[in-house]
């Protein structure tokens, strides 16, 4: 998308490697230009699991396109921020066209997710051509599925860095560093089952419509919940469906810990930056699924006394709910990964949630309920799991930090949300949109959530 077909102006776009390394030239054109063009309200963006710019960027213009008529009076600028980050091509994504009657039957890799694998993992192409036709051949041997774990392992192992892997609720096993998430540990085919009992859950318990979608995808291939859990050792179709869940969770956990690098290592720092050079520059957070992440992590990165940041809004944030607790319910010895973080912010930080996000809601707490535990959790309910340990901040908002207040999407709409602490806004009523395996995930360029923003922000 080209800067003239942004919906809104002035908008910038801010890009980071994997690092959180910035691009100095567009980092220098966004200090300037928030001090020539007299910017009050800064609305800064981080996109979830995107491959490419031009992902990005059409989610930024449509999110932000009804800002100028509900803030006419506001000097607002925006700014994208831009990582390394992928998304599966078979997901269904409402927020960049319409969802489809019909979902393609799942999965072989296709040209785009092997490019996008690619994109972000550079170097292992041979990896992702054997990962590709393993799924696309589904042989009938168990040892196919273990070699297909190890090619995963091989693909997404990176070492943590900084506090990454520290020993925190936001860790994916218990005293696992999050660099090395459980579920690549024990026995593949065993977590390829519980991946495809998932699977068949979130298209059993999904509407009508939804299972319109679900079923297209998965009757051809999987036997149904009870078959999967207390499933044969032999791999069938369904296990392979789980297989490609399993590459699909491995690679966002390794976007997950990257996201958390970026934000500290890169966004944080250059909003240190911009209120050296801009002090009355309003900051306004705004984070989806990952880049929920990202966001939150950058308030970690502030440098000491740096007040600008007014507001944090998380749209279906893919990480713990209990990130930023001061004690674990489960653990009172251990505090969430962002213990306490949510006072750099001066202004409130809201945490919109829906329990349509099937992403969140089924698929997240399994895949990390198997990454900090290596026994295999057959015979439960996928469904038991989301409300302890394992839920994310976007399925369930923010738990365990006291003093949260939790609204109804109507109800924030309706009066003043607080002026400071955390806030959860139940979404589900807008947030509700999408097919198999994410659910509602992505289903967020809606004007009441871009209303939420402003009215985190106080801007007028």
């Amino acid at each position: 998308m080209a800067a003239s077909d942004m919906s809104v102006t002035p908008y910038w776009e801010v890009t980071f490697d994997a690092d959180g390394d910035v691009d100095t030239g567009q980092r220098d054109r966004l200090l300037d230009g928030v001090v020539r063009r007299g910017v009050v309200d800064l609305v800064v963006f981080a996109h979830g699991w995107n491959s490419d710019r031009s992902g990005a960027t059409g989610l930024y213009s449509r999110f932000f396109a009804p800002f100028p008529a509900l803030a006419p009076s506001a000097r607002l600028g925006y700014v994208g921020v831009l990582w390394p980050s992928m998304r599966f091509s078979d997901e269904p994504i409402p927020d960049y066209r319409p969802v489809p009657a019909l979902a393609p039957a799942r999965p072989a890799l296709d040209k785009r997710t092997r490019h996008a694998l690619l994109e972000v993992f550079p170097g292992r192409a041979t990896l992702v051509e054997q990962l590709a036709r393993l799924l696309e051949q589904r042989p009938d041997e168990s040892a196919s599925l273990e070699e297909f774990g190890r090619l995963v392992r091989l693909l997404v192992e990176v070492p943590p860095q900084g506090p990454q892997g520290a020993f925190t609720a936001d860790t994916l096993a218990e005293g696992v560093p999050e660099g090395t998430p459980g579920m690549l540990c024990g026995e593949t085919a065993g977590v390829c089952a519980e991946f495809a009992a998932a699977l068949a859950e979130v298209a059993a318990s999904a509407d009508a419509a939804a299972d319109a979608v679900a079923g297209a995808s998965l009757a051809a291939s999987a036997t149904g919940p009870s078959a999967v859990m207390t499933g044969a050792a032999v791999p069938g179709p369904q296990v392979w469906d789980g297989a490609h869940e399993l590459l699909r969770q491995a690679t966002y956990f390794a976007m997950k810990r990257r996201a958390g690098t970026v934000g500290e290592r890169g966004l944080g720092r250059l909003l240190g930056q911009l209120a050296e050079r801009a002090p009355d520059v309003r900051v306004h957070l705004v984070g989806h699924s990952f880049g929920a992440r990202l966001v939150s992590f950058a308030l970690r990165g502030l440098p000491r006394g740096v007040r600008t940041v007014k507001s944090a809004t998380l749209l279906q944030a893919a990480f713990s709910h209990y990130a930023f607790a001061a004690r674990l319910p489960h653990d009172p010895r251990a505090s969430g990964v962002l213990n306490g973080q949510q006072k750099r912010v001066d202004g409130p930080l809201v945490c919109c949630h829906s329990r349509h996000d099937s992403a969140l809601g089924t698929i997240y707490p399994l895949a990390s309920r198997m990454a900090g535990d290596a026994r295999t959790v057959r015979g439960l309910s996928v469904n038991s799991l989301l409300g302890a340990k394992w839920g994310a901040l976007g399925y369930d908002g923010i738990k365990a930090v006291k003093g949260t207040l939790s609204f109804p999407l109507s109800a924030a709409l309706a009066g003043r949300l607080p002026a400071s602490g955390c806030v959860n806004v139940d979404a589900s009523a807008v947030v509700r949109r999408g097919g198999a395996p994410s659910g509602a995930h992505s289903d967020i360029c809606h004007q009441e959530l871009a209303r939420i923003v402003l009215a985190a922000g106080r801007v007028v």
